[in-house]
């Protein structure tokens, strides 16, 4: 039932309850009937099922059966590395999952504990879970509403609604039914609804729903049956792994059976498709991933993001909407004054901040912002108050117009506070006989040594412009044209701005009747105020960036669609002709109709927080990779949804923060767009783990597989193929994780969602280079062979190692030359490889070594002519992004 449409009357009737509230014995039966006022959960999983479920991946099943295996022959070190990383992986799991319940824990704690309800005409505090429907429930400041109700009786009631409805200033309560048909939660002026508090004022309503009927519920719901998506590299990565295992085992089945057709040992040849197996399977895999996203979340941290979910850190390269909010994240979150209309002109920002001349309207206008206002200074110079009037307040006072001196001239002696009903406020001020206030102007009004009072009325331009029979300019007292005045009024609301008309009267002594009919007539106007939260500067930049990489950034705000457009079109996400959505017009269309138009919809304007979940998954069922920016309560399912969910740290309730993936210490637009970068630095990053690991795997098993075709003897023993597993898939591979973005990173257009990780020619390259790598070291045990070089193996053992080296140093950037780049931007994998290298040189050069690996010290012109074969690969590497180059640069 839509109880904000019935009158008070109706709703008691309906509800079978009166002022006087329902009974003891009739609330004890509804108890029964509707149960307690709570938050239920679904059944949740345990912590050790969380735990267990880590280890049913097929990928962490393949690894712990190489685990085993290289235990059976003998590889302790490759059976505790294995463990270790699968372990460390499983725990990462299990704690994401484990946060990931924490949100309706966070839901849970917003309720209030207890109630002052009136039960048999007696108020009486009853625990929050045992109030019913019908109950009359008294209300004032700092109270939690315990349930959603119809408000029956207010006195200046204010709610701070703002975690639910995402309003960031109190909201001022009435009691009359609205008739509109669809009004978004924020418009609901006389419902009040669980969790939110009382700001200001006292009240009594009487509750409708309770539990999981009430708008608090239906988020609870909502956040219950919401599943989280997963992210593109978790798809991708199950995919790949699933593959790469599968073709690892086929071939090192195919290997076995080759060698015993030609007559090897089957001791060696199981040995030797043991090893490969071990060697082709990325074992590395889930700990280069982990580690990358580690640390791009360590650096991000640095940049104003927590990151609560790891994968959250790469899919971000793959977003193509930043759905974000306007205040706060978009804008200052601080309302400033950006126009004043005074003396017959509009003055712009620094015009009135810096004015050329000032005028006796313009002084008069600006005392009057700075005494007609109840904002203060707190400890630590910060304005405090209602947001409006702190920024009249700090308009004034960048002008000259210091509220303090002012008082001291022209003290408050009276006021009639501001209501809704009349949208204006007055304050009476005493002019002393001798003032300067007089010197200013007022010629007409107020003579000098005269003194008297003089009052300053604000409010609605409509409002002030109806009380007022003259206007001030500098040429004096004229007549009003009050057509003219509204259509000036128009065309700064045009602009997105908030106008508020300020008036003023004399009186020769404190009016004895102090009523609004009264004081607040025959008013002269003064001009009136264009009032703004503007945008940040950064987020106009990081608007465009976000245009130059293919994303497309959409504006969500519970504003006027006017204000939305302006705020929209002055930081470039809005052209002319482009529409903005509005709540009511969303909630009409059908998701099919939505998802028709979804994709060309810049800017949402009047709209519910809930219905975000709608936008996020309209852009999701077209396709999109979706980031979701929210700070209230029932921003969670959409925050859970969307394939970034991102919370703001400021401004962010503890549910947000919890239902989110990332988290905005700064509450800036600008930061999200610089995790995108990262995000992009990251994916490429692991893209060029998989390519160095790949193709060096490809080409230790073309190695194997293709010398008996080419009538060779085996070239590698199992320890061999072991020693290359550990020197070149470990520490080089990590390093590749710190590699710096490419200069690009930010001008290409997102990848597609569906893209596979092998896309743009990364399979050709594995390839062919494996084979290059494969055939290079084929081709160096046939002339060792051939020639009588009795070194043979080590020198395949030694061109098979380095090879994998020189093109891990070649592949660092998809196009840019390694001279370019410089050796040193990258120290960490320099180091590596160079170390690596000294190591390898040490199973040559070491006589330990050479027992243990079965290896002889190579002559001089051996080592040059394997130095010389295991550089082909990286000029290779380097000539093929040469091309690239020429392709994009021609």
């Amino acid at each position: 039932m839509k109880y904000y449409q019935r009158t008070i009357e109706d709703v008691l009737a309906v509800l079978s309850s009166s002022q006087e509230g329902i009974s003891q014995d009739e609330a004890k039966r509804r108890l029964l009937e509707y149960g307690p006022n709570e938050l239920k959960e679904t059944k949740k999983t345990t912590p050790l099922g969380m735990l267990l479920d880590q280890f049913k991946d097929f990928m962490i099943i393949v690894l712990l059966a190489a685990a085993v295996i290289s235990g059976i022959i003998g590889e302790a070190v490759d059976t505790i590395a294995i463990v270790v990383i699968v372990v460390l992986n499983a725990i990462i799991g299990f704690m994401q999952e484990y946060r990931a319940e924490k949100a309706m824990e966070a839901l849970k704690l917003m309720a209030s504990p207890t109630a002052t309800v009136i039960r048999d005409g007696i108020t009486t505090a009853v625990p929050s879970p045992e109030v019913v429907p019908g109950d009359i429930v008294l209300l004032e400041a700092g109270m939690v509403i315990p349930a959603d109700l119809r408000l029956i009786d207010v006195a200046q009631l204010r709610l701070e609604e703002a975690a639910l409805t995402g309003e960031s200033v109190p909201v001022e309560k009435s009691t009359p039914p609205l008739h509109e048909e669809m009004i978004p939660l924020g418009d609901r002026r006389n419902m009040a609804y669980k969790g939110t508090v009382v700001s200001y004022g006292r009240g009594k309503g009487v509750i409708v729903a309770t539990g999981m009927e009430t708008e608090l519920g239906r988020i609870a719901t909502m956040l219950q049956e919401e599943e989280e998506v997963k992210t593109p590299l978790q798809k991708r990565l199950a995919s790949v792994g699933q593959r790469l295992a599968i073709a690892a085992l086929a071939i090192c089945l195919i290997v076995f059976v080759i060698g015993i057709i030609r007559g090897e040992s089957p001791v060696m040849m199981f040995l030797t498709a043991v090893s490969l197996a071990v060697a082709a399977i990325p074992e590395a895999l889930p700990a280069v991933v982990t580690i990358s996203l580690s640390l791009g979340a360590m650096k991000m941290v640095k940049q104003s993001v927590l990151v609560r979910k790891l994968p959250a850190v790469e899919t971000l390269g793959s977003v193509t909407y930043i759905c974000t909010d306007k205040t706060g994240t978009l804008t200052m979150n601080r309302m400033s004054v950006e126009e004043i209309f005074v003396d017959g002109k509009i003055l712009k920002g620094e015009e009135f901040l810096n004015p050329a001349e000032t005028g006796e309207a313009f002084s008069i206008l600006m005392k009057a912002m700075a005494l007609s206002n109840d904002a203060r200074v707190a400890d630590g110079g910060k304005v405090m108050g209602d947001p409006t009037e702190a920024a009249l307040f700090n308009a004034a006072k960048a002008t000259g117009f210091d509220r303090g001196r002012l008082e001291e001239e022209l003290p408050r002696v009276a006021e009639i506070p501001f209501d809704s009903d009349r949208k204006c406020m007055t304050t009476l001020h005493r002019i002393p006989p001798i003032s300067p206030f007089i010197k200013g102007g007022l010629r007409g009004i107020v003579s000098e040594g005269m003194g008297g009072f003089v009052s300053f009325t604000k409010g609605g331009v409509e409002v002030i412009i109806e009380k007022a029979d003259h206007i001030l300019t500098s040429a004096g007292i004229e007549a009003i044209d009050k057509d003219k005045l509204i259509r000036m009024s128009e065309r700064m609301a045009a602009d997105g701005l908030r106008v508020l008309a300020i008036g003023m009267r004399r009186w020769d002594a404190v009016p004895e009747d102090m009523g609004h009919g009264h004081v607040e007539e025959g008013l002269t106007l003064l001009g009136f105020t264009g009032i703004m939260d503007p945008p940040r500067k950064e987020a106009m930049e990081a608007v465009a960036l976000c245009k130059s990489a293919g994303i497309r950034p959409v504006m969500i705000t519970g504003d006027h669609p006017i204000t939305a457009r302006a705020i929209a079109m002055r930081l470039g996400i809005l052209d002319d002709e482009d529409e903005v959505m509005t709540g009511p017009r969303l909630e009409r269309l059908s998701m099919e109709e939505f998802e028709e138009k979804v994709e060309g919809i810049r800017v949402y304007a009047r709209v519910a927080p809930e219905q975000k979940l709608k936008i996020v998954k309209g852009l999701q069922d077209r396709g999109e990779f979706v980031a979701m920016t929210g700070d209230g309560v029932n921003d969670a399912p959409a925050l859970k949804r969307a394939d970034i969910g991102i919370a703001m740290g400021i401004t962010g309730t503890d549910v947000s923060k919890e239902a989110s993936h990332m988290i905005l210490l700064d509450d800036n637009f600008a930061t999200i767009v610089a995790s995108v970068r990262e995000g992009r630095k990251i994916y490429d990053n692991i893209r060029k783990f998989f390519k160095y690991l790949l193709t060096s795997n490809s080409a230790e098993i073309w190695t194997i597989f293709l010398a008996p075709f080419l009538g060779l003897p085996m070239p590698l023993l199992p320890i061999h193929i072991l020693w290359i597993n550990l020197v070149t898939d470990g520490a080089p591979s990590l390093a590749l994780t710190v590699e710096p973005a490419e200069g690009d990173v930010m001008k290409r257009r997102p990848r597609p969602p569906g893209e596979g990780l092998f896309a743009g020619g990364m399979w050709q390259h594995i390839v062919w280079v494996g084979l290059l790598m494969g055939g290079v070291t084929l081709l160096t045990q046939a002339w060792a062979i051939r020639t009588g070089h009795g070194h043979w193996q080590t020198m395949v053992f030694t061109v098979l190692c380095l090879s994998q080296f020189g093109h891990v140093m070649a592949i660092r950037s998809e196009k840019e030359s390694l001279w370019t780049q410089g050796l040193l931007s990258n120290k960490t994998l320099l180091i590596t490889v160079i170390f690596s290298v000294l190591l390898q040189l040490a199973t040559i050069y070491v006589s330990l070594c050479n027992r243990i690996f079965k290896t002889e010290p190579l002559s001089l012109d051996e080592l040059l002519f394997t130095l010389a074969m295991s550089s082909v690969v990286f000029f290779a590497v380097e000539v093929e992004k040469w091309f690239k180059r020429r392709q994009t640069h021609p």
